[in-house]
């Protein structure tokens, strides 16, 4: 099972950020890739069709061999991981849990930011998780729907952009928040912006390296990790393909991602 592929899924593209994550740590391993881009995004849909439609992705990363699956979604982390950790035998993490765990790290931290979609915030799960970890926290959180879209568009370094964090975070930085979860996939893109006008006393804990580096933990722990000495490969799979969505991709990614494949689930 060592030289299996690992196997992530998310409702787009967002999830590669995870991915790219994943190589840096991780250079041996081969990665397969799907984003649902035929049913983006999952955040607006209800919590039955969010796991219906992720259990449609596990099932379809298992008939690629996988040894193991991250849910590179926030949304679907939230709704859908238990259920799936319940049905599949093999290991599945979320980027939820791994995320609490580095925004707590620091002992003296006792006020936490959380911006994520809607769909997540909603979902209460990392209100629910960071109480469970740590009694009295405080929490702030804000839904964060504009940027999502001004970051598909590139606009990393416009003005909007700076508008619409400093719409978001403000209220939070006035608060004394300690750290800043970034509770989405797409978010780490806006980590150099982020790091601009933030006080340097709030850390940025964002989903993507925190899973990674929980991956990592636990294909050591079940003795996992890929012994090969060739460098890893990756597929990336999408359920609608469009020049939209690989221009994505390629964004989202350190290096090419070769060629994208359509798939059917």
């Amino acid at each position: 099972m060592r030289s299996a592929p690992l196997g992530f899924f998310d409702s787009g593209v967002g999830g590669l950020t995870v991915v790219r994550a994943a190589q840096q740590l991780l250079p041996d391993e081969d990665i397969i890739y799907l984003g649902d881009t035929a049913r983006v995004p999952y955040g607006s849909k209800s919590p039955q069709t969010i796991r219906e439609f992720a259990e449609q992705d596990v099932e379809f990363l298992l008939s690629h061999g996988v040894k193991a699956i991250v849910i590179a979604c926030n949304t679907a982390t939230a709704h859908a991981l238990p259920d799936l950790q319940k049905k599949f035998e093999l290991p599945i993490l979320g980027v939820i849990e791994s995320g609490v765990k580095a925004a707590l790290a620091d002992p003296s931290t006792d006020r936490v930011g959380i911006i994520a979609t809607r769909g997540t915030i909603r979902s209460h799960a990392y209100q629910h998780a960071l109480a469970q970890e740590k009694t009295g926290i405080l929490m702030h959180e804000q839904s964060a729907p504009l940027l999502v879209p001004l970051i598909e568009e590139d606009w990393l370094d416009h003005p909007a952009t700076e508008a619409a964090l400093h719409t978001y975070l403000d209220p939070m930085v006035e608060k004394g928040i300690d750290a800043l979860l970034l509770a989405c996939t797409h978010y780490p893109l806006l980590i150099p912006k982020l790091q601009s006008f933030l006080p340097e006393d709030i850390r940025l804990v964002d989903s993507a390296t925190t899973c990674a580096e929980h991956l990592k933990a636990e294909l050591t722990r079940l003795d996992l990790l890929n012994d090969s000495p060739d460098p890893g490969s990756l597929q990336i799979h999408l359920t609608d393909l469009s020049e939209q969505f690989e221009n994505l991709a390629k964004r989202f990614l350190a290096n090419p991602p070769g060629k994208i494949k359509r798939a059917v689930l």
